[in-house]
């Protein structure tokens, strides 16, 4: 009886083996692909006087320092959008968005494609931005925002970039 029970256990050993081999596990899901929008930029009208780089400097109540906003407005339809915290003997901090922008009428729309190099959710509204122009020339460029801040901005040269 005796050997029937060690073959037996082997039998099972033997069967579980097999089955184990037999069967396959499923494959691991593939890594999701990096989300990038399919919106495509399109050029603005050649004439189009809001494109460049305009530079607003502000202050803020209950903000220690100075806020410095660049919007770069490019004619193929791109556009960055840069805001840094400078503040007195302290690092400054920054925000640096890039995506899409037009003119709707007397508006200025940005859509943020990238936040901080990372792609963003181009659905959600949040990261599309309205801003009212209230006057506009070859130098000066003033812009009202949803939320009533001002932008009373100036022409900086092509290339400039926000120090850090």
């Amino acid at each position: 009886m005796r050997p029937l029970r060690v073959l037996r256990g082997l039998g099972v050993i033997v069967l579980g083996s097999v089955v184990a081999a037999c069967s396959t596990y499923p494959p691991a899901p593939a890594p999701a692909p990096e989300k990038k929008s399919d919106l495509v930029c399109l050029p603005v009208a050649a004439d189009e006087t809001l494109i460049g780089n305009w530079l607003n400097k502000r202050t803020e109540k209950g903000v220690v320092g100075e806020l410095r906003t660049l919007f770069t407005l490019q004619a193929d339809g791109r556009m960055l959008y840069t805001e840094q915290l400078k503040r007195p003997r302290q690092p400054s901090q920054g925000l640096s968005e890039s995506g899409c922008w037009w003119r709707d009428g007397d508006q200025l729309v940005m859509k943020t494609l990238e936040s901080n190099g990372v792609s963003v959710d181009a659905e959600d509204p949040i990261y599309t931005n309205r801003y009212g122009i209230s006057h506009s020339s070859a130098d000066k460029l003033r812009l009202r925002s949803a939320e009533g801040v001002e932008y009373s901005t100036e022409r900086t040269s092509p290339g400039y970039r926000l120090p850090f």
